[in-house]
């Protein structure tokens, strides 16, 4: 199963919601609800897919794929950011991203393509249907794109595009594209690009560092180590689903959906890999009540109402049969 960081999804929400668009009820359809969505989640690629091509189909505004880039911002990256500004050159800068691109929210594989004057940055867009191609090939470019340019306004260094490539038909609004990338835009082509002058690639980057560097890519591989361990039994696709929400709780039948099973097969797979449903929710709930309990200063009846419990009293006995202690016993001792 592969898995990604639901911030993408959350920022892409967010950014539909402020540019007039209405993503709740292909959300729902999902099983997903955007206020009970945990931040600090993971999300299968597939469901995440899934959405995004039912979302395209109910868009209003042809343009918003574009638009959607400015909603991605430096902090989304985490270690990335700080990885890729502690290089020595723009070049360089580059091929790590490169490297570590599944920490970025494509779905499309980037590359580099030198050549002996100007050398190309290449987005291979994941193949979908023609309108979810689009929405998604635009906000991945005008994404990486905004990446680029804020990553530039913090280094100090200039390096723009003197053309882009889009991997679809010249649409109607072709000169908005000009004017949203500042050059000129090449439509029609197999494969995204960006054009770049290989004397602004050797730039010299004023906040490189060697040792913080060798740090931040300690912990990019860290971070790609604990993508590549993920199972792909269904059980374990559960247990990153539950996590995502936050006082809402699923049923059986609307995780099954959201895989796309009946619940019947659903329940069916999970009893051949020795689990139940119940007890993915009971795990899913033990695992966030001990993060909430040690790292927040968060009340009982706070924490209750995020695990989804209607009463306090109810978490407070189910903790106590998990862990043997009360919550508030198992929260002194970890102070």
């Amino acid at each position: 199963m592969s898995t990604r960081s639901i911030l993408g999804l959350i920022y892409m929400v967010q950014g539909l919601q402020q540019l007039g668009e209405d993503p709740g009820p292909v959300l729902a359809r999902h099983g997903l609800a955007m206020d009970k969505l945990d931040p600090g989640t993971r999300i299968s690629r597939s469901l995440e897919q899934r959405f995004y091509a039912d979302m395209a189909e109910h868009l209003h505004d042809p343009m918003v794929g574009l638009r959607l880039g400015g909603f991605y911002g430096l902090a989304g990256y985490g270690p990335l950011t700080m990885l890729l500004m502690t290089c020595g050159t723009a070049m360089e800068a580059f091929q790590t991203g490169i490297r570590y691109q599944q920490l970025t929210y494509l779905y499309g594989t980037l590359r580099l393509e030198p050549g002996p004057e100007l050398s190309a940055l290449v987005l291979k867009p994941l193949p979908m249907t023609p309108k979810a191609f689009r929405f998604r090939v635009d906000g991945e470019v005008s994404g990486t794109y905004k990446m680029v340019r804020d990553m530039q306004a913090t280094m100090g260094v200039d390096i723009h595009a003197v053309r882009i490539d889009m991997p679809y038909a010249r649409p109607e609004q072709a000169a908005a594209y000009e004017a949203y990338f500042g050059c000129p835009v090449r439509f029609g082509e197999p494969e995204a690009r960006f054009w770049l002058r290989n004397e602004h690639l050797q730039l010299r980057i004023p906040t490189a560092d060697p040792s913080a560097h060798t740090l931040y890519r300690q912990l990019c591989d860290q971070q790609l180590v604990a993508q590549q361990k993920a199972d792909s039994r269904l059980s374990d696709q559960v247990l990153t689903h539950l996590a995502l929400f936050q006082e809402h709780v699923p049923t059986a039948a609307e995780v099954a959906q959201a895989f796309g099973l009946s619940e019947r097969t659903f329940r069916r797979t999970l009893n051949d890999e020795g689990s139940q449903y119940r007890d993915l929710l009971a795990q899913t709930r033990y695992s966030k009540a001990q993060h909430l309990l040690h790292n927040t200063a968060l009340p009982i009846e706070a924490i209750a109402q995020q695990l989804g419990y209607a009463e306090s009293a109810a978490f407070i006995h189910a903790f106590q049969r998990w862990a043997g202690v009360t919550p508030s016993a198992f929260r002194k001792t970890r102070s």
